[in-house]
């Protein structure tokens, strides 16, 4: 008997990290737990927690969701304090163990300093050999460890300059928290990809990756941190900075569709109605005669809502899914690892058995989870089964934290809409197109010259200069920053 990897993970691309953090707050651990618990959905094979009391740094890393780690008292009342940082991880870059699990922490000659991190650093690789011959020891294989020794080898000054001339030499997607004495800062890389957001719960600020944190401990939603933008939250202060060059705003475009939270806002925009927009633009686009729209669920539900008000087909959970299944799950023979996707997912028979059904999912990856959806609704009695899916579809990986396969593994990739119909078993296949997505987003069109989203992983149009990818440097070389865990 073996324990293994969830099937239907598989074929979706990966949260990246949440992070949160909190200062002049009793309990701020205890917060700060219940702010990762809103913020799961980034990140579910790590999490861990430092505060600090006024002269000592507490901690608590391990593997595992929040939950299991943070729900008995021992744990949180051992990180006393009044502020505090936390982070939930899914691995984009470097393996899956403790030393990896963030917030890193170290001492320098200031105090201590811990530092959560929702991103990929794109030239961590070329800074870390750097970094070594000058004799920085690594202790994890996580890109973000980079941050701390440049800070280390900064030139004289207080922690948040040397902080800030750290971050003037990194490349890519960037949104973090750090903790030190007297001081909670956030920080938001120029181009703005990761979310990130300040609130303040009676007279406490806090920063999150998304605003559904703050509401889980009814903190009140302040703003978004500005793109290049660096908070210092002192107490019941918050100092501004504008320390890096402007840049164009790219924010992650797939936030919308499938990482953020549907109850979140971001960037001014409800995630909920922005996929319900979706779904209605994929309806004016690729109509079809059916008799019933069901979402692959959960992600795929708000824009299903949307396709069916626009296209007046009725809306009904024709798949019913099990959210008692973890990531992980018991598979004792091989004839069990097949009928995995019922473990998830369910035809709900009654409502589909002779109707012709219109799926509606977030994207297809590898298109494995497709086929087996389609396979199990036409085993439900469906008459026709037609797919609508309400991204564009994936045809490149993600440099910028997102953990996606590599480019030959994406069934987008390789194949046109009409074979990868072909491949998943469809009666027909369709994607929404980028000018229909940016519309959903309340946008004319997509901006050729100048797209207003990273939607990089539809184009291939990189925002930010890929260095230690177009370095050359042998792939194996590479492992601490592999983006794509196999």
């Amino acid at each position: 008997m073996t324990v293994t990897t969830h099937p239907f993970d598989d074929d979706k691309l990966k949260e990246e990290c949440g992070v949160f953090g909190i200062i002049a707050k009793d309990s701020a651990a205890a917060m700060t737990a219940l702010g990762l618990h809103a913020l799961q959905h980034r990140g579910q094979e790590a999490c861990g927690i430092v505060s600090y009391d006024g002269e000592h740094f507490h901690s608590h890393h391990a593997i595992g969701q929040v939950g299991e780690n943070f729900n008995t008292g021992p744990v949180i009342n051992r990180l006393i304090g009044s502020s505090a940082i936390g982070h939930t991880r899914y691995s984009t870059t470097g393996e899956t163990a403790l030393r990896n699990v963030q917030p890193l922490f170290a001492d320098f000659d200031f105090g201590g300093f811990a530092l959560a991190h929702n991103g990929n650093l794109t030239n961590a690789y070329t800074l870390r050999k750097s970094l070594a011959k000058h004799g920085c020891l690594f202790r994890s294989t996580s890109d973000t460890e980079v941050i701390i020794h440049l800070m280390a080898t900064a030139r004289t000054g207080n922690v948040v300059d040397r902080l800030i001339e750290a971050l003037k030499q990194i490349d890519g997607a960037w949104s973090i928290v750090c903790l030190a004495k007297d001081m909670v800062i956030g920080a938001r890389d120029p181009h703005g990809v990761r979310p990130l957001v300040l609130g303040k719960q009676d007279g406490a600020y806090v920063l999150a990756s998304e605003t559904c944190a703050l509401d889980i401990i009814g903190a009140e939603f302040i703003r978004d941190i500005e793109p290049g933008e660096l908070v210092v939250l002192n107490g019941e202060k918050v100092e501004s900075l504008h320390p890096f060059m402007a840049k164009p705003h790219k924010f992650c475009i797939f936030e919308y569709i499938y990482f953020a939270r549907p109850d979140s806002s971001v960037e001014g925009r409800s995630v909920y109605e922005m996929r319900k927009n979706i779904g209605v633009e994929l309806a004016r686009e690729n109509p079809v005669a059916a008799d019933i729209v069901v979402p692959v669920p959960d992600s795929g539900t708000p824009s299903a809502i949307g396709y069916a008000e626009e296209s007046g087909i009725p809306f009904d959970l024709g798949i019913i899914r099990n959210h008692y299944v973890g990531r992980t799950f018991i598979q004792p023979t091989e004839r069990i690892r097949h009928l995995g996707v019922k473990l998830k997912h369910n035809a709900n028979r009654r409502f589909i058995e002779g109707k012709r059904v219109v799926l509606i999912d977030d994207s297809i990856v590898r298109g494995t989870t497709s086929t087996k959806i389609v396979e199990m609704v036409r085993h439900a009695g469906a008459k026709e089964v037609h797919m609508r899916i309400s991204s564009p579809p994936t045809r490149h990986s993600c440099f910028y934290g997102i953990d996606t396969p590599q480019p030959e593994k994406l069934l987008a990739h390789n194949y046109t809409v009409e074979q990868m119909c072909r491949f998943i078993g469809a009666d027909s296949l369709a994607f929404i197109s980028l000018d229909g997505l940016y519309r959903a987003m309340g946008e004319t069109k997509r901006n050729a010259n100048q797209p207003q989203y990273c939607d990089a992983c539809f184009t291939g149009d990189y925002p930010i200069s890929l260095t230690d990818l177009n370095s050359n440097v042998v792939q194996g070389e590479l492992s601490f920053l592999a983006k794509a865990s196999e």
